[in-house]
């Protein structure tokens, strides 16, 4: 009775995907169950696989969903270091969503949701190498790698922990609009001057 009741509560899909951010974001995507997370919204065992099918579906669906905020927070930067700044904000926001991501061998890489999704993403990322100053046709895509590079590297960092000494309290967006700044234009030292 407890489970039927459970199952009528609302939105059981995003219950279920808020439980799977939960535990994704504790224990990381490899400890994922549906029968876990059937547990936790309080319904059958059987009722996460209505929604998304298998384990697979269900980090799918949170890719996709990830990748669509991904492209809304990218979307309102003016320039490709403010795009960076976006970047690892929303690795610290939404660490369950990056996690999956990032990691294409836990989705159907052939979903429509996600692929669109994707898609998105990817033409943000785009639109802020598009136009800098020497990044013709040639350059334009290892200048998008590069930019690319660092804030996923950053942002990896950032929620592994190995930034925790350096971040010390700071906001990561900030320090990593620092380290951005640093690396476009260098401080002169008083030989080079």
């Amino acid at each position: 009775m407890t489970s039927e009741r459970a199952y009528h509560h609302g939105d059981l899909r995003r219950a279920l995907l808020t439980a799977a951010l939960d535990v994704i974001t504790q224990d990381g995507p490899d400890t994922l169950s549906l029968r876990d997370l059937a547990r936790r919204a309080g319904v059958s065992h059987a009722a996460p696989a209505h929604h998304f099918k298998d384990r697979t579906g269900l980090l799918t669906a949170v890719a996709a969903e990830g990748y669509g905020l991904f492209a809304d927070a990218l979307a309102g930067a003016p320039d490709l270091r403010e795009r960076g700044v976006a970047y690892v904000r929303f690795a610290a926001e939404h660490p369950a969503h990056f996690q999956v991501m990032f990691r294409p061998e836990l989705h159907r890489a052939q979903d429509v949701a996600l692929l669109a999704a994707k898609d998105r993403a990817t033409e943000e990322l785009r639109a802020g190498v598009d136009g800098l100053p020497g990044t013709g046709d040639d350059n334009a895509r290892t200048a998008g790698i590069a930019a690319w590079s660092l804030a996923h590297g950053f942002a990896t960092l950032l929620l592994t922990g190995n930034l925790d000494g350096p971040v010390d309290g700071r906001d990561p967006a900030e320090l990593f609009r620092s380290v951005a700044g640093f690396l476009s234009s260098p401080p002169t030292t008083p030989e080079s001057s």
